[in-house]
């Protein structure tokens, strides 16, 4: 089983620009912020310890991933 490894926001931005989608600051927390419902735009939390929002590393990466394959699902 594979071990969940957190990160906070100024990391996530890395590893989205590892994968060549460059955010600013105000982007990345705009997509953590929740919307009138409640909602985020990635699955980030708040950490019940430190209260820094959280998101977990591969939850981050299948979300694009799973942006992509429904792009190319629509696109056949």
């Amino acid at each position: 089983m594979r071990m969940p490894h957190y990160i906070d926001l100024d990391s996530a931005r890395e590893v989205l620009a590892d994968m060549g989608i460059d955010l600013n600051e105000r982007q990345i927390k705009r997509a953590a912020e929740p919307d009138a419902n409640g909602n985020r735009k990635l699955p980030f939390f708040i950490d019940p310890i430190d209260g820094r929002l959280k998101i977990e590393k591969q939850s981050l990466v299948d979300t694009y991933r799973r942006a992509q394959v429904d792009a190319e699902n629509k696109c056949r």
